[in-house]
């Protein structure tokens, strides 16, 4: 039994073959018939031609797209588009499917019909391509840390922390919800953890415990924002890589970055040919140029106060006007990227728009902090480098009217061979979007979570 992709990277005309998979589409003439035929193992179908020689040929006929078969016969050299087809000699349906099928072969259902019917997704030639990519270029992340001896951390997904200080978290309970309303009062010390706690919106802090351990560490796994928001690039549930590296200040976390997000890129582009080629055509003009300019660019490194000067500065009658010491929009973001031809490091951003983690800088005004734009997706990466000093984190949590006891052990291992030490975060289906050129976030993850939206 072999499959698909063994056809294509492999010499098999002449050869008999036997495989499994699934009708993409089925053309009937009178005395024969062909049949697109794909089993998920490679982008490109495979033909199928038969003819009437075969004893079956009439139930042959009937078979309906999306059925699953078995199919026996020699590869031949095709006469057609495609380099080979299979000269069947044998066809066996293993699994009927109804004419209701969603997915015929006319018409292109929208991706918001797909979102529906989501189980079905994965059997279209764009969510084949976007889920082959996710799980190559999760691969590559996983690879490039490894390769550099960084050690695999499985942060925690229920916590009693809330790490970015939002307060936008899922709450986890398992007490009685109805008579918890009607009594009106909650007792979080007959709760299952005995206080409250909620869905990790980051694994950052309890991975910063492993980095004063290891010196180097990442976490790779879900992560939950409880945003109502409906945005391209909002959900609730998304994927996060967050290393975090001891004796690494800020200019050693953007090294990481630069050359993490270069080595994945090129690594998706290398194994996933077929599928980036397919985003390039149908889904982003263009594609391909952007991100192998983005592999041989040298990143801008720039701080925010310089970045406000130039956009202040620009030709450009804004929708938001940039400010020092705010934040910058989307607008923004784009003209900057556009401005140096490419990805930009801004860092040193203002203290009061950043996390309370963040190392402070002696201007007393900012912090070590750096955000990623790349060209047509604006924020890809942000990161910092942490406070390691014990009295300055200790004043900006009582600053910001945070529980002191909450970060207790946060705060002690500033006390307990402390040290510079950063990190970064990176949102994994932002850079699906960015790789893809598919622009909502809903269509890179398998069963999106979004408010009011829990399916599947």
């Amino acid at each position: 039994m072999l499959d698909v992709r063994d056809l294509f990277k492999n010499d098999y005309v002449g050869k008999e073959i036997t495989v499994n998979g699934w009708i993409r589409n089925h053309r009937k003439q009178k005395e024969f018939g062909f049949i697109d035929f794909n089993d998920g193992t490679f982008f490109e179908n495979l033909q199928i031609v038969y003819d009437n020689s075969l004893k079956n040929f009439d139930d042959i006929q009937k078979l309906h797209i999306g059925s699953a078969i078995t199919a026996k016969g020699v590869l031949v050299k095709s006469e057609g588009k495609q380099d080979f087809e299979l000269k069947a000699s044998n066809i066996i349906l293993l699994g009927d499917c109804p004419d209701d099928y969603p997915l015929q072969s006319k018409g292109r259902p929208t991706r918001e019909f797909l979102r529906e019917i989501a189980y079905l997704r994965p059997r279209t030639n764009l969510f084949k391509a976007v889920f082959r990519v996710r799980s190559v270029a999760a691969y590559a992340i996983h690879k490039f840390f490894q390769e550099k001896d960084y050690v695999y951390v499985h942060t925690p997904i229920i916590t009693a922390n809330d790490g970015e200080g939002a307060g936008q978290m899922f709450q986890v309970t398992t007490l009685d919800l109805d008579r918890v309303a009607k009594n009106g009062e909650v007792d979080y010390n007959k709760d299952f953890f005995n206080k409250k706690v909620g869905l990790a919106v980051t694994g950052q802090l309890e991975g910063e415990t492993f980095a004063l351990a290891y010196k180097r560490i990442y976490t790779f796994g879900p992560t939950f924002r409880a945003e109502n928001s409906n945005t391209k690039t909002h959900a609730s549930e998304f994927w996060m890589i967050e290393p975090e590296m001891a004796f690494c200040d800020l200019d050693g976390d953007m090294d990481v970055m630069e050359e993490m997000l270069k080595f994945v890129v090129k690594y998706v582009l290398e194994h996933c040919k077929e599928e980036m080629e397919f985003f390039d055509s149908y889904v982003e003009k263009g594609l391909l140029n952007k991100l192998n300019k983005l592999i041989n660019s040298n990143f801008v490194r720039i701080d925010h106060e310089e970045v406000i000067k130039i956009l202040k500065e620009a030709p450009v009658k804004w929708e938001f006007t940039p400010e020092y010491g705010e934040d910058i929009a989307r607008e923004h973001e784009k003209y900057i990227t556009e401005y140096f031809d490419g990805p930009v490091f801004i860092k040193n951003w203002p203290k009061d728009i950043k996390a309370f983690y963040m190392k402070q800088n002696d201007d007393g005004k900012t912090v070590a902090a750096v955000d990623l734009e790349v060209p047509s997706a604006g924020e890809l990466i942000g990161g910092s480098q942490r406070e390691e000093n014990y009295d300055k984190l200790l004043e900006r949590i009582r600053e910001l009217g945070m529980k002191e006891e909450d970060f207790d052990w946060y705060l002690k291992l500033r006390k307990f061979g402390g040290c510079v030490h950063s990190g970064f975060g990176m949102g994994f289906e932002r850079l699906l979007i960015y790789l893809t050129g598919v622009d909502n976030i809903r269509d890179v993850i398998p069963y999106p979570r979004t408010p009011g939206n829990c399916d599947f």
